[in-house]
């Protein structure tokens, strides 16, 4: 039995529209998820002056670390190793390493940027007997001088403090309110008053008084150290604190990763237009023969 030309054409252009729905929700599943913000920002990273040999009791130990944080990075966000430490092991072998994720990721982003700082370090420390490497959204370290896990560690990593706000009275005292909760953190916290913002976070090995203890040193160099900034971030060796005003941090200077994401979005988007387009030519085409 045949169709009517107006049932084809109608069947063409359901078919049209649900094609198009089908390629933007493609491209908004590659946007929100294949390229998350920020997580893979290289903060910094701190490489000990020893090295070790290749093809040592130690590499052997450093590759099954780096492999289990690979692994394990996809299930839990923190996990600490010791590796080699028995007395089957040659002193000279042993691994004591963590890694944590920022709070919020999901363990699928927190994964990818787990295995990204796993794929620097290496770069970064060559042959390093002791390392660390900070992204955006997750940490990696190892030593191998003394086990450094569930230890009080204050030493000042890193800072950066943005160009000052020296009038505006608001914003310092939104400001001292976000710090304030962000002290009391136990664990991962994120907090705003106004337009201010930040948020804070211990490794998962310190226990709660440490924690405290460590973000108090943090929001006290945020204070001193970066003065009246209207940005600031301060990382410790077990712990950071970081704030911002409102709009501060500029997304679109991520990374050629977040482009390819929203590149990929629009050329998608892009093809489920021409679709449609064609779809319609077709239809006009056969309604005016």
């Amino acid at each position: 039995m045949l169709r009517s030309p107006q049932v084809n054409s109608s069947y063409r252009i359901v078919l049209a529209w649900r094609l198009s729905y089908l390629l933007i929700f493609f491209s908004c599943v590659l946007s929100a998820h294949g390229y998350p913000s920020r997580a893979h920002i290289f903060i910094y990273a701190v490489c000990s002056q020893e090295k070790y040999q290749p093809n040592s009791p130690f590499e052997g130990n450093l590759n099954s670390f780096m492999s289990s944080v690979v692994s394990s990075s996809s299930e839990v966000t923190y996990n600490s190793f010791a590796i080699g430490n028995g007395s089957s092991t040659p002193p000279e072998g042993t691994i004591y390493g963590l890694y944590q994720c920022r709070g919020d990721l999901h363990p699928f982003d927190c994964s990818k940027c787990v295995g990204r700082s796993v794929n620097q370090i290496g770069l970064v420390c060559p042959n390093a007997l002791g390392a660390s490497l900070q992204l955006e959204g997750c940490l990696v370290r190892y030593e191998h001088s003394g086990d450094f896990l569930g230890k009080l560690d204050t030493s000042l990593r890193y800072k950066k403090c943005s160009k000052a706000v020296t009038s505006d009275v608001e914003f310092f005292r939104r400001r001292d309110d976000v710090l304030a909760d962000l002290q009391t953190a136990n664990g991962f916290r994120v907090s705003s008053s106004g337009l201010v913002q930040g948020f804070a976070q211990c490794l998962g090995d310190i226990s709660v008084s440490d924690c405290s203890s460590c973000l108090a040193d943090a929001v006290g160099k945020l204070k001193s150290l970066c003065g009246s900034a209207a940005a600031a971030d301060v990382f410790l060796g077990q712990c950071y604190a970081r704030y911002w005003a409102s709009g501060y941090y500029d997304e679109s200077d991520s990374s050629n990763n977040d482009q390819v994401g929203k590149s990929v979005a629009i050329i998608v988007g892009v093809f489920a237009g021409l679709a449609v387009l064609v779809v319609l030519l077709s239809i006009c085409k056969k309604a005016a023969g």
